[in-house]
C-alpha cells in the first residue's frame, strides 16, 4: 500500500520518536501528525493480556470524557408516558416507543445512541439483530437501560464512550479530535486509561495492557511503553 507524503511524513516523526514514556509527549506528536483536511478523532488502542473467550476475563466499561468527543451524539430514548418529557428535556433528539420501534424495523437508524426503560425491553429485545451489530443496542452494563432518562442522556451528551475488549484482545476509545488542546486530550485520554486499568479482570495473569498507542483517523500510530505510561497513572 502506497502512502502519500503527508503520511509518510508523519510516519517519519513517529518512527523517530520511538517508544514514547509519558502521554503528554505523545498527544503532542499526534496532533503533529493529524494532517487531513478534517478535524481527525484521536483514537487511544492498546492490546490486552487478556483471552475474551472466558467470561472471566471480558473487559468491558464506560466512561464519562471530561472535554467529551467532539462529536455531537443524536439520542433516541425508548420510553412511555412522562418519561417522553423528560428525555427531551435532558436534550434526547427523539422519544417515544412504539413509533420509534417501527421506524426502525422498517431500517430507520439516524441516531447515534439509544437509551430504553426497562419495561419496553421485551420489545427492544426484538431489535438486537439490528441493533447489536451497530452498537445501538441498549444494555444496563452501559447505563443505557435505566428509568433515569435524565442521567443516561446528560451522560452521552457530555462525553460518555463505551469500550469493550474485541475477539483479538484489543480495546479502541475515541478520546477527542486534533483540533482540541493537548491539554484536553491529555485529560481524556488519562480518563479513559484509568478507567481501563480499573476494568483489569482479576482473572487476568501477568502484564494487562501489553501495547499501547495513539494516532489521528488518518495518521500513523504514535508508540507509548504501557509499563510507563501505566505507572504515572496509577502513581
Amino acid at each position: 500500500m502506497k502512502h502519500g507524503k503527508r503520511y509518510r511524513a508523519a510516519a517519519e516523526l513517529t518512527r523517530q520518536a520511538g517508544a514514547i514514556q509519558d502521554l503528554a509527549t505523545a498527544v503532542k506528536l499526534v496532533k503533529q501528525t493529524a494532517r487531513a483536511k478534517f478535524d481527525e478523532t484521536i483514537v487511544v488502542s492498546s492490546h490486552l493480556g487478556v483471552d475474551p473467550r472466558h467470561s472471566d476475563q471480558l473487559v468491558r466499561g464506560t466512561v464519562v470524557l471530561p472535554h467529551g468527543t467532539g462529536k455531537s451524539l443524536r439520542v433516541l430514548v425508548l420510553c412511555k408516558g412522562d418519561k417522553i418529557k423528560e428525555a427531551e428535556a435532558a436534550g434526547a433528539e427523539y422519544a417515544g416507543a412504539e413509533e420509534y420501534i417501527q421506524k426502525i424495523q422498517g431500517g430507520w437508524l439516524e441516531v447515534d445512541a439509544i437509551v430504553a426503560t426497562p419495561d419496553l425491553m421485551g420489545e427492544v429485545g426484538k431489535l438486537g439483530k439490528v441493533l447489536g451489530p451497530r452498537g445501538l443496542m441498549p444494555n444496563p452494563k452501559s447505563g443505557t437501560v435505566t428509568f433515569d432518562i435524565a442521567k443516561a442522556v446528560r451522560e452521552l451528551k457530555a462525553g460518555k464512550i463505551e469500550f469493550r475488549v474485541d475477539k483479538g484482545s484489543n480495546v479502541h476509545a475515541p478520546v477527542g479530535k486534533a483540533s482540541f488542546t493537548e491539554s484536553d486530550l491529555l485529560e481524556n485520554a488519562r480518563t479513559f486509561l484509568r478507567e481501563l486499568v480499573r476494568a483489569r479482570p482479576a482473572a487476568a495473569k501477568g502484564s494487562y495492557i501489553m501495547t499501547l498507542a495513539m494516532s489521528a483517523t488518518m495518521g500513523p500510530a504514535v508508540t507509548l511503553d504501557p509499563a510507563a505510561v501505566t505507572a504515572d497513572l496509577i502513581g
